[in-house]
């Protein structure tokens, strides 16, 4: 088994503008470096290893969180948030997510295509880290795709959810 804290990355300029980043690389605001720090005084002598998205915003997350101490940070592409295409920096209250569980954003991808990268994510860190306890930083969309795979949850159930921050999720991986 392998335990997992997800947390999503912290506040971003654009988060506050209410913008969709999608696959941008965003920029955290001040109140999200503060949030950073806070990630890594919770987490920093639970975890043996950090993952987190290649994106920016996240990997700002993961350097300052862990700053200063002995924990891997590892990049990993599958942890992105969803691409919106077209859409990416776009107003967020307008983005049709709906329409696009199965159905890809414009010159962007669905959220089940976003389910099937990180459920390959998943295997990989079953395969390699047994036993271990880790910390993935990403996006929401990423947390969606982790809580349908582990805990069944309906997918259009947890898009349509309005987002709900709180300081990380706990999973187990069997």
């Amino acid at each position: 088994m392998v335990e997992i804290i997800f947390e999503t990355h912290a506040s971003t300029t654009d988060n506050e503008q209410g913008i969709a980043t999608g696959w941008l690389p965003g920029e955290l605001s001040p109140a999200g470096r503060e949030q950073a720090v806070a990630l890594g005084q919770r987490r920093g002598r639970w975890a043996e290893v950090v993952f987190t998205s290649d994106l920016r915003r996240a990997v700002q997350t993961a350097e300052i969180a862990f700053a200063g101490m002995v924990i891997p940070i590892v990049r990993d592409p599958r942890l992105r948030e969803c691409d919106y295409g077209d859409l990416n920096g776009s107003d967020t209250a307008s983005l049709p997510r709906l329409r696009h569980i199965d159905v890809p954003f414009p010159n962007g991808e669905s959220y089940r295509q976003v389910v099937a990268r990180v459920g390959e994510f998943l295997v990989d860190l079953g395969a390699a880290w047994e036993g271990r306890r880790l910390v993935v930083i990403g996006h929401t969309a990423t947390r969606w795709a982790i809580e349908h795979l582990l805990l069944g949850r309906d997918l259009a159930e947890a898009v349509a959810a309005p987002f709900a921050w709180q300081p990380g999720w706990a999973f187990r991986l069997p």
